[in-house]
């Protein structure tokens, strides 16, 4: 296929009605420049990085004070302090709307559905923080959750912000040794929860895990409670509902520095404890708030949804979306019950204009040979977002064939770290197949090799050389900031170094190979895991896989294993097939020394799979934090394999 021609081009109406074309219209009315494209808007905003940010401020209509300093200290990327004179809250920014229009739209799968309108959760807000002040919280005090992905989830966070609390969250799959490792470190005073959860169709309480957790977090004072399953209130709990019967006209906003504390996110934890990553008020607020009205064209009365929990990123990233007055679309549950067209029929049902999900989802509707196209109505959706791994060039084909034609299909790379993206879509940018289409605005992104040389069309480290606001202000109870140092700029002298293994296109897109401490090294070539997968997992009988590079013959030998359709065996006319596949879609660098048949392949809780644990597995090294896996008993399938022993 001709990776040349795009697989879609905006029309010119619709870039001349994008917000990144009204953007560029208010910088070069601003600045007497004449930018005509994103290329050149991009580099103006490596170029000109404090009137870039500063423009961004004004164009968004943050609320605040933005101070007349808009950078210090940027030449130290580390150090770096965006807006030191700027005063803002960030849930004002989010409740800037109190109409009687939907602000947010929930279901938990077909068991139960409400919303809010903008009148009510501003309302509603207001309720809880009142509460929280009655309650003696105070600037900087951590506010937990461990709650389904409701409205109420929103509302908390609002409250707690709005106070300038410091928000952290987790989500109820997570069992409570998980969120114990989290809340442990971060000693939230308040937590918020639930009485139970549906999935899959059925109920799952919550009482037990909430009071374990209880249990081992001597900082929390008070535990409030949201009935959504029906088991009802625990006894020495706060009924949410007895909280938001009580009504308060105002929020008595609490304005915070640029830089303080706003959420803290965790690793994923398979290395050792999670990491506690400290983001900023003003950071996350600006950096989203660009990604969402700019990259994705978000607007008022849009209905954004994405498919995610409170235990990872994209729910922070989600609920952003208010601040541009849009309404946000929650779904709690599994994806695929009823079956897989529940969350295309939610789509439908309410005029969804931005559709975000994961690429491994993306990757089991084509399995599944889904077609949404065929069925709903999806003439609202604009844009499609992807993300968690590596969207596969065929699943592009797949979204362009069977969901949306005229659609903006934007797999967006950038993480936990961040809060954010590195490399995202663009509305006035052509979608090319297996491409990221572009590199965020404001994020200096290049590609190093080992010894820190650019590249340009070569694979290699994915970094990036300038400040940026959503940087974290640092790791929550790492003094020293050590551990902050040596994870982002430990590699290469004052240059981010964020771990993927990637290449910078002709077309100025991404395209990435997987995480770069992942990457296997058989005789010194370094080969990207993600190459593997694309095409192995195209073959039919294949359902999914993990590889592996296990030191063997003083060198590196790969290993892949295989999940296969329910009832096939791994026999020599498969293997023949995996292998020649291997060698001829990738190289025959990449064929695989084994190749052997598993049963199931370990996740983290947010569907990604951990290569790095089951190296250690195979190599008899201990898995540091087996608490974060989904399912940490398929690690054992792969401890003292026969076949690997010779």
């Amino acid at each position: 296929m001709n990776t040349d021609t795009p697989l879609w081009t905006p029309s010119q109406a619709s870039i001349d009605a994008a917000n990144m074309t009204h953007f560029i219209a208010q910088v070069n009315a601003n600045h007497n420049l004449s930018i005509n494209d994103y290329d050149a808007l991009y580099q103006w905003s490596l170029d000109e990085k404090e009137q870039f940010w500063s423009e961004l401020w004004d164009f968004c209509g943050i609320i605040g004070s933005k101070g007349e300093r808009i950078l210090e200290g940027g030449e130290q990327i580390e150090s770096a302090q965006w807006f030191p004179d700027a005063r803002l809250n960030f849930a004002e920014n989010l409740l800037r709307r109190r109409d009687d229009e939907t602000a947010i739209f929930f279901r938990a799968e077909d068991q139960v559905e409400y919303s809010l309108s903008f009148r009510e959760l501003y309302q509603q807000v207001a309720s809880v923080a009142a509460w929280l002040r009655a309650q003696g919280l105070q600037t900087g005090d951590r506010v937990a959750a461990y709650l389904p992905n409701m409205p109420e989830a929103v509302v908390a966070m609002l409250a707690a912000t709005s106070l300038g609390a410091v928000w952290t969250s987790t989500s109820p799959d997570f069992g409570e040794d998980s969120v114990i490792d989290r809340f442990g470190q971060t000693e939230p005073r308040f937590l918020f929860t639930a009485d139970g959860y549906f999935y899959n169709s059925k109920k799952h309480p919550l009482a037990d895990k909430v009071n374990a957790i209880r249990a081992n977090l001597p900082s929390l004072e008070q535990v409030v409670q949201i009935n959504l399953a029906g088991f009802g209130i625990q006894q020495g709990v706060i009924d949410w509902h007895d909280i938001v019967a009580n009504p308060v006209d105002n929020i008595d906003f609490v304005p915070r520095q640029f830089n303080d504390p706003l959420y803290i996110l965790y690793s994923s934890g398979t290395t050792g404890k999670p990491k506690c990553i400290t983001h900023k008020v003003g950071g996350t607020l600006i950096q989203i708030f660009k990604e969402q009205k700019l990259h994705c064209d978000v607007r008022p009365d849009d209905r954004v949804f994405f498919f995610t929990t409170l235990g990872w990123m994209m729910w922070n990233w989600l609920v952003n979306a208010l601040a541009c007055e849009a309404a946000l679309v929650l779904y709690d549950g599994s994806p695929f019950y009823p079956d897989g067209d529940v969350l295309w029929r939610y789509a439908d049902d309410i005029d969804m204009t931005l559709f975000g999900t994961s690429a491994k989802y993306i990757d089991a509707l084509k399995n599944a040979k889904s077609q949404p196209i065929k069925q709903f109505d999806l003439s609202a959706m604009r844009m499609l977002c992807s993300t968690g791994s590596v969207l596969a060039p065929e699943s592009f084909d797949y979204v362009y064939q069977n969901i949306r034609q005229d659609i903006c299909l934007a797999s967006m790379s950038g993480g936990t770290d961040i809060a954010s993206c590195f490399a995202l879509g663009s509305p006035i940018l052509p979608v090319y197949r297996g491409e990221i289409q572009c590199r965020g605005l404001g994020m200096a992104i290049e590609v190093f090799d080992d010894n820190g040389h650019p590249l340009q069309g070569d694979k290699g480290e994915l970094v990036c050389t300038q400040t940026f606001p959503s940087q974290p202000v640092f790791f929550w109870g790492d003094a020293s900031g050590q551990k902050y140092h040596d994870a982002y700029f430990g590699r290469f002298d004052n240059v981010w170094h964020h771990g993927d293994y990637v290449r910078l296109t002709e077309h100025n897109g991404i395209v990435i190979y997987g995480r770069s401490d992942a990457t296997l090294n058989p005789g010194g070539v370094r080969i990207g895991t993600a190459e593997i997968y694309r095409h192995v997992e195209q073959i039919d009988e294949v359902v999914e896989s993990i590889v592996i590079g296990q030191d063997w013959d003083d060198d590196v030998r790969v290993v892949l294993f295989l999940v296969l359709q329910p009832g096939l065996v791994l026999n020599d006319e498969l293997l023949a097939m995996v292998r020649k596949t291997v060698r001829e879609k990738c190289s025959p660098r990449h064929v695989p020394a084994k190749v052997i048949q598993i049963a199931e392949i370990p996740r983290t809780k947010s569907g990604k799979i951990v290569e790095l644990a089951v190296r250690d597995v195979v190599h008899d090294r201990k898995v540091k934090n087996i608490h974060s896996l989904a399912n940490p008993e398929a690690l054992e399938l792969y401890r003292n394999l026969a076949e690997l022993q010779g």
